[in-house]
């Protein structure tokens, strides 16, 4: 197994860059699974509207295909930020720590890995977000169940902020043997109504 672990300074703009968004309502789109221009256009104007962020260029010969679902945004922090109709997330790619090339021996390390550094990231989240509407981990009763259906079946460790219109969740994967899990680490996005 080999890991990475970097501080988390892009996942501290990104998260101060997604809690600025008190109400998800206006961005928003419609439960569907729609693709190609006229999704991402929807998706440029809601965002747009309802934030500072800059989009990535819409116009250029090919940026939209007919099988694009969501677009990129710059925020004024240098965070890029991924949005589709019902949910966004950082693409902060050099923050946390994280775990590959895990080998059937190698989940109990990774297990641990994880453990050591939820705590991090949950301050973290809560230094924005403040108190979560529901924590908890894969020690729970009911677990799976807690937060919605089936939610925590595949994962570690989860805690939920609640907003108008969404919902931020952080969360760990849970690292299995069948099928073997190949990548763990910590992330969040929001998850939105």
């Amino acid at each position: 197994m080999k890991t990475q672990d970097r501080p988390l300074h892009e996942d501290d703009l990104a998260l101060a860059d997604l809690a600025e968004i008190a109400d998800w309502t206006r961005i928003a789109g419609p439960d569907s699974d729609q693709t190609g221009p006229a999704t991402i256009k929807g998706i440029v104007e809601r965002v747009t509207a309802a934030t500072n962020w800059t989009p990535w260029a819409v116009d250029a010969p090919g940026a939209v295909g007919p099988h694009s679902a969501g677009w990129g945004f710059s925020t004024p922090r240098g965070s890029t930020i991924l949005v589709y109709d019902g949910m966004a997330f950082a693409d902060a790619r050099n923050s946390g720590w994280s775990a590959y090339e895990i080998g059937p021996d190698d989940l109990g390390e990774a297990e641990a890995g994880l453990d050591a550094h939820w705590p991090e990231h949950l301050e973290l989240t809560r230094k924005h977000f403040g108190e979560p509407t529901y924590v908890g981990d894969h020690n729970d009763p009911g677990f799976d169940d807690a937060w919605a259906p089936g939610l925590g079946a595949d994962k570690r460790h989860l805690a939920v902020w609640a907003r108008p219109g969404g919902e931020l969740r952080l969360f760990s994967d849970k690292p299995t043997s069948e099928p073997l899990t190949e990548a763990v680490c910590v992330s969040y996005a929001v998850y939105i109504d």
